[in-house]
């Protein structure tokens, strides 16, 4: 993924988008990893589809530095965003992701051993609070190898990265910061992560802080029958043939939904 910019303001604002971007992948990702079946159809149906300005959502406000008050001063006039998604594996991309002048990472990524497909240079990389521990016990590939200056950005919930935090996780991000002050490690504020929670509830209707789906019957009359979200899950990506793709076919009701004003309910979405 690249971004362009025009001018000093742009290439701020590119590089701002595309940390705003990546990690709110982040939270849909680990949202949907969580127990129970996330799916975009739990908003209602009479709402569905609004655009999204991302733009207004950006910002370089709510970073907060661990260590020596240092600013969020990113500029680039061309960003690589580097997924983890193994359809990188035999891209050949890594000389045009090193030529970029930012390169962004996410969580414990490697680069050493797949060079040729992801590049070996990072500018920043994005970390979330259960990747800290992975990062850290791999001081050598996370930290050194990085661009002069490469910048660093812890987030998650406060009560796990915030600074009044009971564990030791705020604690040992802070020591890193200063070992290696070379590199500008900052976390996000408790209003930035709300503003990620309420983007997440915006586009899916769900509210990311609170439990998965409870568990539920496929069929009502077969109380003690199989459970709806594995039921779509193992349907979805089964080989056979001859039963539902349940998800991919909520994706149809959803635009039929949407073109003839069909109203869905005992759940809304």
């Amino acid at each position: 993924m690249r971004l362009n910019g025009k001018g000093q303001q742009s290439h701020r604002m590119a590089v701002l988008l595309a940390i705003f971007v990546l990690m709110t992948a982040l939270i849909f990702y680990s949202s949907n990893s969580s127990e129970g079946l996330y799916s975009p159809f739990h908003a209602v149906t009479n709402n569905f589809v609004k655009s999204t300005n991302l733009k207004k959502w950006s910002g370089k406000d709510g970073y907060i530095p661990l260590y020596r008050n240092k600013s969020f001063t990113l500029r680039c006039q061309s960003c690589a965003l580097v997924t983890s998604s193994s359809h990188v594996l035999g891209s050949g991309a890594g000389n045009e992701i090193n030529r970029s002048e930012c390169v962004i990472r996410m969580n414990d990524a490697p680069t050493i051993g797949y060079e040729s497909d992801v590049g070996n240079r990072t500018t920043l990389r994005v970390v979330a609070h259960a990747s800290v521990f992975r990062v850290v016990r791999r001081p050598n590939e996370f930290l050194h190898q990085t661009d002069n200056n490469s910048t660093i950005i812890f987030w998650g919930p406060p009560n796990k990265i915030g600074k009044d935090a009971k564990g030791t996780l705020y604690r040992l991000i802070q020591r890193v910061s200063m070992t290696y002050s070379n590199l500008s490690f900052f976390t996000i504020t408790p209003s930035k992560m709300r503003k990620f929670d309420n983007l997440f509830q915006r586009e899916t209707g769900r509210d990311r802080t609170k439990p998965g789906s409870k568990k539920v019957p496929y069929h009502y009359y077969k109380p003690r029958g199989p459970d709806e979200c594995l039921m779509y899950t193992q349907n979805e990506g089964g080989r056979r043939g001859n039963h539902h793709r349940f998800i991919t076919e909520k994706q149809v009701f959803r635009r039929w939904a949407k073109q003839y004003n069909i109203s869905f309910t005992h759940p809304e979405w």
